[in-house]
């Protein structure tokens, strides 16, 4: 096993990346629930997997230009923290749900925080970030 995938996972599960997020991530696994996804972006942001994050981004919210504005900043963060405050349904027989979370990271070595409450709405059945609110 690779030391990335035996480490534990960024999403602060106490639990391995191989056996967290990195299902999700190689699309061998799909999250059962918003905090779940929530966790799985966060790690993506972290691991900077693009295409997770575009995939798993609603329709209704996706904007055009996405993929190439997250492969600009995904290398101008460094992700260093995550902590769940809150989760409201999202649940493994909802259709929504909302996390309310803080993530700390660096931009150019100055330390950022994101106090967001993210919006997750499935779509054909899987669930899909659909906005957050600071």
């Amino acid at each position: 096993m690779k030391e990335r995938e035996a480490s534990l996972c960024p999403c602060k599960s106490k639990i391995n990346y191989a056996n967290c997020c990195m299902p999700f991530h190689h699309s061998k696994a799909k999250p059962a629930t918003a905090e779940q996804l929530m966790r799985a972006r966060y790690s993506a942001y972290f691991f900077r997997r693009v295409d997770f994050l575009v995939e798993t981004t609603h329709p209704d919210t996706r904007e055009k230009g996405l993929r190439k504005s997250l492969e600009k900043m995904v290398y101008q963060v460094n992700w260093a923290n995550l902590e769940v405050l809150a989760v409201a349904k999202g649940g493994k027989e909802d259709k929504v749900g909302k996390v309310e979370f803080i993530a700390n990271f660096f931009v150019n070595g100055e330390p950022q925080e994101l106090h967001e409450v993210s919006r997750f709405k499935r779509y054909k059945g899987d669930w899909k970030y659909l906005d957050g609110k600071d």
